[in-house]
């Protein structure tokens, strides 16, 4: 009896500081990838170059345009951070990184199509209505 209250504590703990370190680590890779991106962005002087693009063209402006009017208090995350750490969840780094890479080197609309099904097919429809909402807000600062 002695040896299962011994086994069942030592399972409730490993699955403790699982859990302790699957949300710990997540909320660090998501830290580290939005400090890395900001920062490549801020200092390489590309952020207000992605922004010029994204107002040129009309159908990403479009696309982000649907979050404009949207109440964000209803959606599953408020913030650029939170927004990462899902995104980081559903999606592996070298996926993101590729999704970076093509953006800074250029889409032709049939490789913009791409992208967004891909995303599309990976988010939920209130998960993608939140990136939109934060794209907007942060294109509108």
């Amino acid at each position: 009896m002695k040896f299962l209250k011994v086994l069942i504590s030592t399972v409730v703990v490993l699955a403790a500081i699982g859990f302790g370190v699957y949300y710990v680590g997540t909320k660090l890779i998501a830290d580290q990838v939005m400090d890395k991106v900001t920062v490549e962005l801020n200092d390489s002087g590309q952020l207000e170059s992605v922004k010029e693009e994204i107002m040129k063209d009309p159908d990403l402006r479009s696309f982000i345009e649907e979050g404009k009017n949207i109440d964000s208090s209803k959606l599953p995350f408020q913030t650029k951070e939170e927004a990462t750490r899902v995104l980081v969840k559903k999606f592996n780094i070298s996926d993101i990184k590729e999704f970076q890479s093509k953006a800074q080197d250029g889409l032709t609309n049939e490789e913009k199509q791409e992208l967004l099904d891909k995303i599309e097919g990976s988010l939920t429809d209130e998960e993608l209505l939140a990136l939109k909402v934060l794209a907007y807000k942060e294109l509108n600062k």
